[in-house]
């Protein structure tokens, strides 16, 4: 289902910018006020934690969603370090339901515009995007624990 929302060309370069460059650490990106277009809504330069992360979809009015991308990162039992970016899409369950009906219709238009991404996290309450629910998620398979 497409809801003939477009993807704005920042959206893209931010993303690369996270992904190749390392330059931020998490991106959010929102729908414009006509609902026509995904915008960036605020990037967080690397060194940002989980927290702010959480802090940040916190802020927010209770009844909006947005997108996001985070680059996740977690030591695996041996040691090693391990990184994915994790694709959200949070819409609490306090969101006007044209916000939720939008965002779910158009995620498949700003997932095919990011490529690389390595899980998508959708939450709708705190728990589904608690650090050690993620964690579970994004670590899963060989190598990874």
């Amino acid at each position: 289902m497409s809801s003939g929302v477009s993807v704005n060309d920042e959206v893209v370069t931010t993303y690369n910018d996270l992904k190749t460059g390392r330059k931020y650490k998490y991106v959010l990106y929102k729908m414009n006020n006509d609902f026509t277009e995904i915008v960036v809504d605020k990037v967080v330069p690397a060194g940002a934690s989980y927290d702010d992360f959480i802090n940040d979809l916190k802020a927010l009015p209770k009844e909006e969603c947005r997108y996001a991308v985070y680059d996740f990162e977690w030591n695996t039992s041996d040691g090693g370090l391990r990184q994915k970016i994790c694709f959200y899409v949070w819409c609490p369950d306090t969101s006007k339901m044209k916000a939720k009906m939008l965002y779910a219709s158009s995620k498949d238009a700003i997932r095919k515009k990011l490529v690389g991404l390595g899980a998508e996290i959708q939450g709708t309450d705190w728990s589904e995007v608690d650090y050690e629910t993620v964690l579970e998620r994004v670590s899963r398979g060989a190598g990874n624990q």
